[in-house]
């Protein structure tokens, strides 16, 4: 029953938030993220949603992180992306004020950003930077806003100068939802339109079982001078994922690496040539 499951999540937050406030201040990065993950999957579980994960990380040298981009449907994309493996994400500052939810996410590392404000763009930026530096996954949802899934809307390029900036990955990721027995696009999980999260969690505990499919992109290297041309690559490649058109959007990474790689080899020579 929808009243029953309700009750499970209230406990299950209540749950998250003794983790955080107990036993985070003891635990060490990898142990919070375990913590996290195991969190997050039993929260899909208690909301009827399977998970199906397609791909595996990219390997890269070094400690380093990456930019982790993906298309945005629900607020359940934090959780099916935190199952597969914990991510700080980008937030609007707003949702810090959220009862129990903003805690929880200050708490599991979100980086917040006061949009209206111009300058905290800079300082989230360095933000990214430093975090992705330090080897962190950095997430965000380049959209910025959610939709129904049967599209994914221009990217924007503002973010994208943090992996620009400190020479690391972009790593693009699909999301979809599909009615777990049929394999049809369900749209109980869409937070969009003037639907409020309650609502959306109704229409989630209502729906027939979920699955959620998440597919990992091959890493875009940002060597180009252009984050817009990063971020239309990274659109173009998680289109395909979202399609299950995995093969394409390899071949759609490569060429982008290749076109990059290229570009950087030419400025570094006009450069060395400018030295001489």
């Amino acid at each position: 029953m929808v009243w029953l499951r309700k009750m499970a999540l209230v406990l299950h937050l209540l749950r998250g938030m003794l983790t955080c406030a107990v036993l985070f201040p003891w635990l060490g990065v990898r142990s919070r993220e375990w913590h996290i993950r195991r969190w997050s999957r039993r929260m899909l579980r208690i909301c009827g949603i399977e998970l199906e994960i397609v791909g595996e990380l990219p390997a890269h040298g070094g400690p380093q992180g990456a930019l982790v981009v993906s298309n945005h449907i629900s607020w359940l994309d934090i959780y099916v992306i935190h199952s597969w493996r914990p991510v700080r994400f980008v937030a609007k500052s707003e949702i810090r004020s959220w009862p129990v939810v903003g805690w929880l996410c200050e708490k599991t590392g979100t980086l917040f950003i006061e949009r209206a404000r111009k300058r905290d763009a800079h300082r989230v930026l360095h933000d990214i930077t430093d975090v992705m530096l330090q080897g962190d996954l950095v997430g965000v949802f380049p959209e910025g806003t959610t939709t129904d899934g049967s599209d994914v809307l221009p990217f924007h390029a503002n973010l994208m100068q943090a992996p620009i900036s400190g020479g690391l990955p972009v790593l693009p990721l699909g999301l979809s939802y599909v009615d777990a027995a049929t394999g049809k696009p369900t749209l109980a999980p869409a937070y969009i339109d003037d639907l409020s999260l309650l609502a959306c969690l109704n229409a989630v505990l209502r729906a027939p079982r979920i699955k959620a499919r998440l597919a990992i992109g091959p890493a875009l290297h940002a060597s180009t001078a252009s984050r817009r041309e990063l971020a239309e690559s990274a659109r173009e490649v998680v289109v395909h994922l979202c399609q299950g058109a995995h093969e394409q959007a390899a071949v759609l990474a490569a060429r982008a690496n290749e076109a990059g790689a290229e570009e950087a080899g030419e400025m570094q020579a006009l450069a060395d040539a400018a030295r001489r």
